[in-house]
């Protein structure tokens, strides 16, 4: 995007304020940032990380604003579309406006869900104040409401972030079909480290595949950010304020999923969160992080997901440690890199991500040679949905999953495929899989959620395992064999049913 007669170039050298005191650590990134460039526009921005959604690349003369339309990167600082997006004001010397869509209902999202984003993005709208940006919580579907507000406030040019989902894709695409024709809408990849049209321009067939392009590739895009700084052109008008208790009104959710405790939303809580793994934690995740009842694991999946920790950062952080902790910064790399990339990389080029028709011909036709089998158990939804089944272990599973919006990373794929085993087909088993992870995982709704899903359910990536009813040459997991990995009865005294279920 550009305009064609540039202005005299501002003198932006100022630094985000803040209304509370910074962390040693968030003081220590903050200089990390300024050190990569005073602002975005003295930064060298690397322009794979944009791609053009509409045809027009020039910002029109008139403009008055610039507009990020925020939507799966919840963020200030570390967000390669909030960077972008100021680069163009800044270059134009324009004001900065960003605004985010508050849509009644997204999949199977709860109260759990929406609160714990709308919390999140309140520390947004505070943070955007502190920078003189102007932050719009817009309500209604994207297509309703956005291109109305591009006409309104005279927006120049409009930026959004990325997700490979296909409703989001159809919100963009819906966006972009009602936008002026001179207005340049881009899109960038803010999730990925690797933006995920650069990573590959095909589905990969599994991590093998996938890791070396990605690896390759780090050195030009796992780089320091520089900071979003405090925008020297005032809007115009300042943004309506946000009643934000009243936003709850207009959801149409389900209410009776709670939230949970022990995970508090916001940037700056995550950010907690990835120090106190950095500190306690990171020195044993090679060793125990598949043991469900050791404390290993990051516990970042939620503001990941939320993107309101920018996995790009929690990588430069781990990485930091490589000396002290080499086996468990490459298994974080490799998990929350490669794989997460690998995810998105699947639900970006195979659209049937959530169907046994996303499978590939081997895993469906071994499925269907085994439609028939005759099913150790079968299981209705709310007999699963309710953890009542007999096995003790996937019902602790089931009930983390309720109560606390995670499950273990290794008891996900045990849940899944005893699913599979307790259920009257494959496309009834992804059906109830997919429905409860979305419903009561915080970071359900995700590209990591339907391929893990359909992978434990499917065998996507898998191949070569014994033949056996239900599964064919799927793989198989069963309770013994968990037992001789972890500690089931701890697990399952801890996560036992209560007297109120």
């Amino acid at each position: 995007m550009r305009r064609g007669q540039g202005k005299r170039k501002a003198e932006v050298t100022e630094v985000p304020r803040v209304s509370r005191r910074r962390t040693e650590e968030e003081e220590a990134i903050q200089q990390a940032r300024q050190r990569a460039a005073p602002s975005v526009r003295e930064f060298k921005y690397n322009k794979k990380r944009v791609r053009l959604v509409s045809q027009g690349p020039d910002l029109k003369d008139d403009a008055r604003c610039i507009l990020y339309w925020m939507c799966r990167d919840q963020r200030v600082q570390d967000n390669w579309a909030f960077l972008y997006a100021q680069r163009l004001a800044l270059k134009q010397e324009l004001p900065l406006h960003v605004c985010f869509c508050l849509v009644p209902k997204f999949l199977e999202a709860t109260i759990r869900h929406y609160r714990f984003m709308l919390r999140g993005l309140q520390e947004v709208a505070e943070e955007c104040a502190e920078l003189n940006i102007s932050f719009h919580l817009l309500l209604g579907y994207a297509k309703d409401v956005l291109p109305t507000f591009v006409v309104e406030h005279g927006v120049g040019g409009l930026v959004t972030d990325f997700s490979p989902l296909r409703l989001p894709r159809q919100w963009v695409e819906d966006v972009r079909e009602r936008l002026p024709e001179d207005v340049p809408f881009a899109q960038v990849d803010a999730h990925n480290i690797v933006p995920c049209w650069v990573a590959s321009p095909k589905q990969e067939y599994s991590a093998r595949t996938i890791r070396g392009k990605i690896h390759a590739q780090l050195p030009e895009f796992l780089t320091e950010f520089p900071p979003v700084v405090r925008h020297p052109h005032p809007p115009s008008c300042p943004a309506e304020p946000i009643a934000w208790e009243a936003c709850y009104s207009s959801l149409q959710v389900d209410h009776t999923v709670k939230e949970v405790e022990w995970a508090t939303p916001g940037t700056a809580a995550g950010m907690a969160v990835l120090k106190s793994f950095i500190g306690e934690r990171l020195k044993s995740f090679s060793t125990h992080r598949n043991d469900p009842n050791k404390v290993a694991l990051s516990n970042l999946s939620p503001w990941l997901h939320f993107g309101q920790v920018s996995t790009q950062r929690a990588i430069l952080e781990v990485q930091k440690h490589r000396r002290s902790y080499k086996d468990s910064v490459d298994a974080f790399v490799e998990e929350a890199v490669v794989r997460r990339e690998l995810a998105e990389n699947f639900c970006y080029y195979n659209e049937n991500y959530d169907s046994v028709q996303g499978a590939y011909d081997w895993a469906q036709t071994t499925l269907k040679l085994h439609a028939k089998d005759k099913r150790p158990y079968l299981y209705s939804l709310q007999e699963l949905e309710q953890g009542t089944t007999h096995d003790p272990l996937w019902n602790a599973a089931q009930l983390q999953m309720v109560r606390e919006g995670k499950m273990h990373g290794f008891l996900r794929m045990y849940w899944a495929k005893k699913i599979l085993e307790w259920t009257h087909s494959p496309e009834e088993a992804l059906q109830f899989a997919i429905y409860l992870n979305d419903r009561y995982e915080l970071d359900g709704r995700d590209p990591n959620g339907y391929v893990g899903c359909l992978w434990s359910i499917c065998g996507i990536h898998d191949q070569g395992w014994a033949e056996r009813p239900v599964f064919g040459k799927i793989r198989y997991m069963n309770y013994t064999g968990c037992k001789r990995k972890f500690d089931v009865d701890q697990f399952e005294r801890r996560y036992a049913p209560t007297h109120s279920q």
